[in-house]
């Protein structure tokens, strides 16, 4: 446990991760250079279901349907990865893995409190009766704006329920559902606005699976309700549907199936295939029609070992969906390990984004409000959209020293984006969604770290990153993010049950895109934001003693303790610090 109450907290620590808090409830998380505001190019999965909300776009990062002690670990995977999971792995996948019925079998209770109003409280309930497991989770989850301490940003409740049970020692099947609901939500933040949002995620997820094949099916509701606003125009503008409705109300919902089967063929070949079906579907009063969306993928991938110390891994994707022609995505890689310890990786791999029905089919009017002279705006969606497109390029280094206590990596990258889709003018009183075609952005950088264990109590890490950002997209489109950036830490855990984390975290300056509107509002008084936010020091900090046999835990965690305040987007909040208390008990 590291004292933080949302995952972006965590995943900061990862070299090449970009994290973007706007407001107590909206956090972006992308790689390498490629963040934006409203960032749809992270695959997120929770047990390998997507959590990612395909008709418009966006991982919810606050309601994320898990309560924090029921997370065994997160995968995080740097780069397309497409071959394997298709759409979405644009900048590459996270995938939090919860524990089993087993390893977290009685009754965990946890509660966080501390100020701007913050709890993160959970009750978690697991046990195995001969082959059949279950766990059942409840959480409450809340805080307060960081602009303004006394005024809600984010409350959610959420349940989930998993069981499984186990055919083999290999195999099993599992049933799982849940339900997050969000009646405040503080964001997302898009350029120039911000939103009042209620987002409702519900599941369920059933699948069987062996060690080498499964198959799997998922179907998620969205549902949302919200106002968009402009406080940082004054309200000069606002927004509506076409009927001059200013809440807007969605509801959407994804089936999924998908089964793989990996085969060993003699001697040096593993082959991985597979078929994924998906169904999106969404109503939305700012939408000009019903969505309804079908996406079907093939693949297939080849790991052959063509001698003990090289590997080499080939495969493709082809996907077929409604709006967009047919795609291919290939994926190359040549592992060389020279020593037992020490391995080489060059890789080359190709990504696509479809557009989101948001994007087709968005239907919506800006409108001016007094006391500028009344007009309206509307802004469409094209079903004349293609994919958006990353290649990447990427070599990559990794090695254990020490009799394993250390751990060392370094990867050199290369992407190239193109296609990316964004509202457009195309008359003075109208805007629709276009590719900005004739803009690309070269992005090339580096990331080198290490992971160590000091003593058997003590272990830590540390980390850089450095980008670069080449690119002739114009507007808000355009790639931002920090040049350098540096991590370190340490965790210790000793036997007289004391146990803490510090956690440092600097992140460069940056600059970002700002909406034209800003400047063309400044004579009616509006102060356009700098769009370079300064670099920032994020310094975290845990402490914590484990009593009645490790079955009880208090702790204090920090947020921010250095105080130092400062924006991660000109048109975000000032973000300060934050402490808080926790208990844990287990029986």
């Amino acid at each position: 446990h590291s004292g933080a109450t949302d995952l972006p907290t965590v995943l900061r620590r990862i070299p090449g991760v970009e994290v973007m808090q706007t407001t107590g409830a909206d956090i972006n998380v992308s790689a390498r250079g490629d963040n934006q505001l409203f960032v749809n190019k992270m695959l997120v999965m929770v047990d390998g279901r997507s959590i990612y909300v395909d008709t418009q776009g966006i991982v919810f990062w606050k309601p994320i349907p898990v309560t924090l002690p029921e997370i065994k670990r997160i995968e995080v995977l740097i780069g397309p990865a497409s071959v394997l999971y298709g759409f979405n792995a644009f900048d590459g996948i996270i995938n939090i893995i919860t524990k089993s019925p087993e390893e977290i079998k009685g009754t965990t209770l946890q509660f966080g409190g501390g100020e701007f109003g913050t709890i993160a409280a959970s009750a978690i309930q697991a046990g195995s009766f001969d082959k059949f497991g279950y766990r059942l989770s409840v959480g409450h989850d809340q805080n307060n704006q960081w602009r303004n301490r006394d005024a809600l940003a984010f409350r959610d409740n959420k349940f989930n329920l998993h069981t499984e049970y186990a055919l083999s020692a290999t195999s099993k099947v599992f049933v799982s559902g849940g339900l997050v609901d969000s009646n405040k939500s503080d964001g997302p933040v898009v350029d120039p606005t911000l939103s009042s949002a209620r987002p409702a995620l519900g599941y369920a997820h059933i699948g069987y699976e062996r060690s080498n094949f499964f198959i799997r099916a998922f179907w998620t509701e969205y549902t949302d309700s919200f106002d968009i606003r402009t406080p940082l125009l004054l309200n000069l503008l606002s927004f509506t549907d076409k009927a001059g409705n200013p809440i807007s109300s969605f509801n959407a919902n994804t089936y999924d199936l998908e089964t793989q089967h990996t085969v060993e063929l003699p001697a040096t070949n593993r082959l991985t295939y597979g078929v994924n079906y998906r169904h999106n579907t969404v109503s939305a009063n700012f939408l000009s029609q019903f969505g309804r969306e079908d996406r079907l993928g093939l693949y297939v991938q080849d790991e052959w070992k063509a001698t003990q110390s090289l590997t080499v891994v080939a495969g493709v994707r082809y996907d077929l969906d409604t709006f967009i022609h047919p795609t291919t995505s290939p994926r190359g890689a040549v592992l060389y390990r020279f020593h037992p310890d020490h391995t080489l990786r060059a890789s080359i791999s190709v990504a696509f984004r479809p557009p989101t029905m948001l994007e087709t089919f968005f239907d919506s009017r800006t409108n001016t409000n007094p006391p500028l002279p009344p007009s309206t705006l509307s802004v469409a969606g094209s079903r004349n959209l293609s994919a958006e497109e990353i290649v990447s390029y990427e070599i990559g280094y990794q090695g254990w020293f020490l009799r394993h206590r250390l751990r060392g990596r370094g990867d050199l990258f290369f992407n190239h984006i193109t296609n990316l889709v964004g509202p457009f003018p195309v008359s003075p009183i109208s805007s629709t969604f276009v590719n900005n075609g004739t803009g690309s952005a070269d992005i090339y950088g580096g990331e080198a770290g290490v992971e160590f264990l000091a003593t058997h109590s003590i272990s830590g890490f540390a980390n850089f990153s450095y980008q670069e950002i080449s690119q002739t997209f114009s507007g808000q489109v355009q790639r931002a993010g920090p040049r350098f950036k540096a991590n370190a830490g340490l965790r210790g855990e000793w036997d007289n049950g004391l146990n803490g984390e510090v956690a440092l975290f600097h992140v460069g300056a940056a600059t970002y895109p700002i909406s034209s509107t800003f400047a063309a509002f400044a004579p009616l008084g509006v102060v356009p934001p700098d769009p370079r936010v300064g670099s920032y020091n994020l310094l975290n900090l845990r402490a914590g003693y484990r009593f009645w046999h490790e079955k009880g835990e208090v702790a204090v965690s920090v947020f921010n303790a250095l105080n130092d305040m400062h924006k991660e987007h000109p048109l975000g909040d000032t973000i300060g610090s934050r402490v808080m208390g926790w208990l844990t008990l287990k029986f």
